[in-house]
């Protein structure tokens, strides 16, 4: 019999999520639940997302440039922490590109909303 108490979407209560972090922060973690590693790739992309919105709209960039750049720079980090600091198979997970795609389009949304919200707010003069 599981002591362990879980919710009804199976994480586990308490330490569940504590434990999660420190594997998230660990490098060459073991990742026996694939679901776990895609959650972290995924919520690590939605802080991405924010974060660039923010650098985007505060340094004022604008249009293709600023695009192509959290289209690289959100790739690029995701390639490197999953292929140097938690040095996982990518081919359990579906391949590289599988990764990459995990939770891309709502944190390419969050960073779109972010960018416009801070440059409209810092350099729009109809306001």
């Amino acid at each position: 019999m599981s002591t362990k108490n879980k919710t009804s979407d199976g994480v586990s209560k308490g330490k569940g999520v504590d434990s999660l972090w420190k594997k998230a922060f660990t490098s060459n973690t073991d990742w026996p639940d694939k679901e776990e590693f895609l959650d972290v790739i995924y919520w690590m992309r939605q802080a991405i997302g924010i974060i660039l919105g923010l650098c985007w709209g505060l340094l004022p960039l604008k249009g293709f440039i600023g695009l192509l750049l959290f289209v690289a720079v959100n790739a690029g980090v995701i390639y490197l922490y999953v292929n140097n600091f938690q040095t996982v198979d990518e081919e359990e997970y579906g391949g590289m590109w599988e990764i990459l795609k995990e939770g891309f389009m709502t944190s390419f949304a969050g960073f779109l909303v972010t960018w416009i919200i801070i440059y409209t707010g810092l350099y729009s003069d109809s306001l």
